[in-house]
């Protein structure tokens, strides 16, 4: 198990009119599976071939268990990186194509064997070690790569957007085989993705970047609960945004004025703000009381585990899910009233 911190990393390429990336820093806890996150172009894949060594930072500090690896050529590195179109050897056997670092490694072909055995074991792929890979689905290619990565026990596992290239129901099993396999060797894990179920379900902790920054690092709760942006809400899903302004537990608006009690509010900011609350923490009709202001249903679709309705507050129209069909389901023109929690609201900068 190895902890990752990144310093102040830098990288602009030639020619570049903006960092690629710019001032990233963060800590990696040893054993942990981290998900750099955030749209194309952001910088994510250059982060992580920055760790793996393959490509030079332009500023900043990259250490392993406190060491700067950065004189460090990446193949003695000890972070080993799956890329997303596998790069399997077409000439070389699925057994030859695991086993081949180690075999630049000099390892005795007898280890070879017995590892490259036990490797597709873990990948649940076991007596495919004579195919070849034009003889595997992408789904077992995948599996294959993952396998050649973990056969030399690296200190840190680097997945370029790993799913990317499976189906859905493929994308399932093999979330579920890295989430196992990391879980059971323990290894530092980071990968990138710009699917935010994605990050969601496989990680720890979710690195957001955008424009090459940095933008919040925190757990998956996290940033359904309290983002630090409207930017960072929308990535996740948000979609209710109200002007307003704040002071201390009290969020003034134009359709009303609402209480604010939400764990960590203490850091949300003050004055002009941006209210947003996630459509599947708003409350329909739940009875009169604080934070409850009139609606009307704008919009009504069904989709089977829940309906989601838009519902006119003023100005302002907000949407809102009630899990299932349930009975006298509110129709299109109905009143209703809606219900902010105050431990649901959260506040970020205008």
């Amino acid at each position: 198990m190895t902890l990752v911190e990144l310093d102040k990393l830098s990288k602009t390429y030639p020619g570049g009119d903006a960092p690629a990336v710019a001032d990233f820093s963060l800590e990696i806890p040893s054993g942990r599976l981290v998900a750099f996150l955030g749209p194309s172009g952001c910088g994510k894949t250059t982060t992580l071939k920055m760790i793996a060594g393959l490509i030079q930072p332009s500023g900043g500090q990259i250490r392993f268990d406190g060491d700067d690896i950065l004189p460090i050529p990446a193949e003695k590195r000890g972070a080993v990186m799956v890329f997303q179109n596998y790069l399997l050897f077409p000439y070389m056997s699925v057994g030859d194509n695991v086993g081949f670092g180690l075999k630049m490694r000099g390892a005795p072909k007898r280890e070879i064997k017995k590892k490259v055995a036990d490797m597709l074991a873990l990948v649940k792929l076991p007596d495919i070690a004579k195919r070849r890979p034009s003889q595997l689905s992408g789904g077992q290619q995948q599996r294959v790569a993952l396998a050649r990565a973990l056969i030399t026990e690296p200190r840190v596992l680097l997945l370029d957007e790993p799913l990317s290239n499976l189906d859905a129901h493929l994308r399932d099993e093999m979330r579920e085989l890295i989430l196992s396999i990391q879980r059971e060797l323990a290894v530092t894990t980071v990968f990138v993705t710009h699917d935010q179920e994605e990050a969601v379900l496989l990680a720890d902790q979710i690195a957001l970047m955008f424009d090459g920054l940095l933008r919040q690092y925190a757990s998956p709760a996290e940033f359904y609960q309290r983002p630090i942006s409207q930017r960072a809400a929308r990535f996740f899903g948000g979609v209710n945004f109200i002007p307003a302004r704040r002071s201390d537990g009290t969020v003034k608006t134009s359709i009303g004025d609402f209480h604010f009690d939400a764990e960590g509010g203490a850091r949300a900011p003050h004055g002009e703000t941006v209210l947003t609350i996630r459509p599947e923490q708003i409350q329909l009709n739940a009875g009169a009381g604080p934070n409850t202001v009139p609606g009307r249903v704008r919009a009504r679709i069904y989709v089977g585990r829940y309906t989601r309705y838009k519902i006119a507050l003023g100005e302002h129209e907000v949407e809102a899910i009630s899990s299932g069909e349930m009975p006298g389901a509110l129709e299109v023109g109905d009143e209703v009233g809606v219900t902010f929690p105050p431990n649901r609201i959260w506040i970020v900068p205008a």
